[in-house]
């Protein structure tokens, strides 16, 4: 008799952007992903490993919990805080590079999720770190969601006082815009995997 099929697991790493900072827990962007997918008949526990303030190397360094959980996917999104603390590019590149292989390693696959540099660090800057998404993406064969706060940046009432981290209504925002890409992601991993 064949076993029930298990409902995809993904981990969530990311920094605040995935935590929810400033939200209750079921605003952030792994639980309004999870809802939004249920709604459409698709069933994914998405755990959240994202912690406010965290850089790329804090995500390289508690890579293990990730893991540990096994999840079927990963989606990552880091490096928003280095870019605040004006890091050369080649930081989180490197530690984006060494997530990912480990990753890699142990046949999880990823959905990368990059950032737009802030205009005040000038254009050079901009370019160079986001181009540090697209080279790790094709690196690794990842689906590639090039800007997370895509629509929510800039536009009124999609950002808490900060303008920087956002409201419940600039994550669902962010869910509705990122959804075809997740979406992409999943049909990667299939709808479900086989109990063991």
């Amino acid at each position: 008799m064949p076993h029930p099929a298990l409902a995809l697991k993904l981990a969530a790493l990311g920094d605040s952007l995935t935590a929810g900072w400033g939200l209750p827990a079921a605003d952030a962007y792994p639980a309004k992903l999870a809802r939004v997918l249920a709604d459409k008949g698709r069933t994914v526990e998405i755990l959240n490993f994202g912690i406010s303030g965290d850089t790329t190397a804090g995500g390289l360094a508690r890579l293990g919990m990730v893991l540990a959980a096994a999840p079927d996917g990963v989606i990552l999104e880091l490096g928003a805080n280095d870019m605040l603390r004006g890091m050369d590019p080649a930081v989180p590149r490197d530690n984006l590079d060494a997530i990912m292989q480990r990753l890699r390693d142990a046949h999880i696959p990823v959905l990368l999720c990059g950032i737009r540099a802030m205009r005040n660090y000038g254009r050079a800057y901009a370019v160079e770190l986001e181009a540090v998404y697209v080279e790790l993406a094709k690196k690794y064969d990842a689906v590639l969601y090039p800007s997370f706060l895509d629509g929510v940046t800039g536009v009124p009432g999609m950002t808490l006082p900060d303008g920087l981290h956002p409201t419940a209504e600039g994550v669902a925002e962010m869910v509705r815009r990122s959804l075809p890409t997740v979406e992409t992601f999943l049909a990667r991993l299939g709808t479900t995997r086989a109990a063991p």
